[in-house]
């Protein structure tokens, strides 16, 4: 593993909802620039930033025209490279949106390959071989474009599939993943993260990075031979550079040279039991239930996460990090689904279980989600992209363009949060968050890497118990109870120890056992 990402907390940036600097009413990489200091003093050390490239935005920038060109609304090449100078004076890190699967059909790879006449383009992307051709089951375009064609969708209708070539190929056009064009488009994805690499990044989050190779086996081989590929090439040329995917089969992309994969929410899987668990969760007004582990009055206890996360943790944990995140641009925020009670321990508990953890920017005030039509395709991800909230001043402080310029509305509750509002004040959530990242900083045994083990977790009861670190690094136990009644947990065998990190009431032994107050988290040193 490369060795900062033991220490690594991440914390994600929606660019245009963060900070605008220029008053034109969308956030930039200025402002970026400029809350540096206030992500460091959270305890985040690196940075995610959602795609910042060229775009005509009909995807929120994940419909990319020009890979090596900063989007005009951000600012400039040059404002990038600045970041990342600024980053890398203060130890932190930055990684950037890699879009590989697909670009905007604006881009001018595409516009040629749309082209009747070949040329260096025409199998960059995917294309049948007349202009009524079916997609072979995947979605497709035909109609517009003067090339004898359909052409292969990734996602929406303007994001047209690269060509990585096909596991299985049933139909004379399609190429395998060796043939002279998907490997001319590899070559142009690396030439891509090569040129960001070179300006100062740290590596990528790689958007759908299983969508690779279509027709794949179910283990996904094919992709993960592209992915081996590249990531070698990453890894000879910046050896400290690391990649996140997009995929949540960490014994795939773990396997494929990935250095994490994300836990992502998947209706019913175990994160959405964890935090949020939705009825309707692509509605355009989603719905909590109530029954995730972390609502203080649920029945669910947590081996409905462990069940999910454990097996993928323990088969890959020696390739890699499995990575929990608070939230991210595609999911409900969490303060939808859990009271601020709850996300403390949600916060506590995902920031000192393995890998590397993933803050979603505004979760440390507790920003709300918010019912929005539809915005450069986020349709009901819309409500959890909006503004950060800075001050109570005129848009929460994050821009000084009249409110109706805004990229989107801030938030108009009079106690909205923010930053002001929470900064240096004792229990509030954004002081919370920084005393369990100090925490976590301070403690070896909680690095991103170091030993875990289930101490404690049985059916229909709602206490958690658990372990990290080793000889080497030190042992904690830690110890969760989201419900609002004590809960005695047998930890037979281990001595009493004092506790080093308590939210809630102070927990007690008696006769080898824990009893943890409701609504209590706590860590003990071993």
């Amino acid at each position: 593993m490369v060795p900062w990402l033991n220490d690594a907390v991440f914390y994600e940036i929606y660019p245009q909802s963060f900070y605008d600097t220029n008053g034109d009413g969308i956030g930039d990489i200025p402002g970026i620039t400029a809350k540096l200091d206030y992500v460091r003093s959270l305890g985040c050390n690196a940075l995610w930033l959602n795609p910042c490239f060229d775009s005509p935005f009909k995807d929120a920038g994940y419909d990319v025209r020009d890979y090596k060109q900063v989007a005009a609304r951000y600012g400039t090449n040059e404002d990038l490279k600045a970041l990342f100078a600024a980053a890398h004076e203060r130890g932190m890190r930055v990684l950037l949106d890699l879009v590989p699967g697909h670009t905007s059909e604006e881009h001018a790879w595409f516009k040629a390959s749309a082209r009747p006449a070949p040329n260096e383009w025409s199998g960059r992307y995917i294309w049948t071989d007349n202009c009524f051709g079916g997609g072979d089951g995947m979605p497709f375009i035909g109609g517009e474009a003067e090339r004898n064609g359909t052409y292969i969708l990734n996602f929406f209708k303007c994001q047209p599939a690269l060509n990585y070539g096909y596991g299985e190929r049933r139909q004379p056009w399609q190429q395998p993943i060796d043939s002279a064009d998907a490997l001319a488009t590899r070559d142009a994805v690396w030439d891509v993260m090569k040129y960001w690499l070179d300006a100062g990044c740290d590596g990528f989050r790689v958007d759908m990075a299983d969508s690779l190779v279509k027709n794949d086996t179910p283990d996904k081989a094919y992709t993960c031979t592209v992915w081996k590929d590249l990531t070698a090439r990453l890894k000879a040329y910046k050896p400290e550079a690391v990649m996140v995917s997009e995929w949540n089969r960490p014994t795939q992309s773990l396997k494929a040279g990935f250095d994490m994969d994300f836990m992502l929410e998947w209706q019913g899987n175990g994160y959405s039991w964890l935090l949020r668990n939705y009825d309707g969760a692509t509605d355009s007004e989603p719905k909590n239930i109530g029954k995730a582990y972390f609502c203080k009055d649920s029945t669910t206890d947590i081996t409905k996460f462990l069940d999910d996360w454990l097996p993928s943790y323990e088969a890959t944990k020696a390739d890699g990090l499995y990575c929990l995140i608070t939230g991210n641009h595609d999911t409900v925020r969490v303060a939808a689904g859990l009271d601020e009670s709850e996300r403390r321990l949600a916060f506590a508990t995902l920031f000192t279980l393995p890998g590397a953890p993933f803050l979603y920017y505004g979760d440390e005030i507790g920003m709300r989600y918010q019912k929005l039509p539809t915005k450069e395709g986020g349709y009901f991800r819309t409500g959890s992209r909006t503004p950060m909230q800075w001050d109570q001043g005129a848009n929460l402080g994050f821009s000084t363009a009249a409110a109706e310029k805004l990229y989107l509305p801030v938030d108009p509750a009079p106690d909205a949060p923010t930053v002001a509002a929470q900064d240096g004040v004792p229990g509030s959530l954004l002081e919370t968050v920084r005393r369990i990242l100090t925490f976590r900083h301070a403690q070896p045994a909680l690095g991103a890497c170091a030993p875990f083990q289930v101490l404690y977790a049985a059916k229909n009861q709602r206490a958690f118990a658990w372990q990290r670190g080793d000889a080497d690094t030190g042992v904690l136990v830690c110890a969760v109870n989201p419900g609002t009644e004590p809960c005695a947990v047998p930890l037979a065998g281990r001595k009493v120890m004092a506790p080093l990190f308590v939210l809630g009431e102070t927990p007690s032994w008696q006769g080898g056992a824990l009893t943890l107050p409701g609504q209590t988290f706590a860590a003990f040193g071993a």
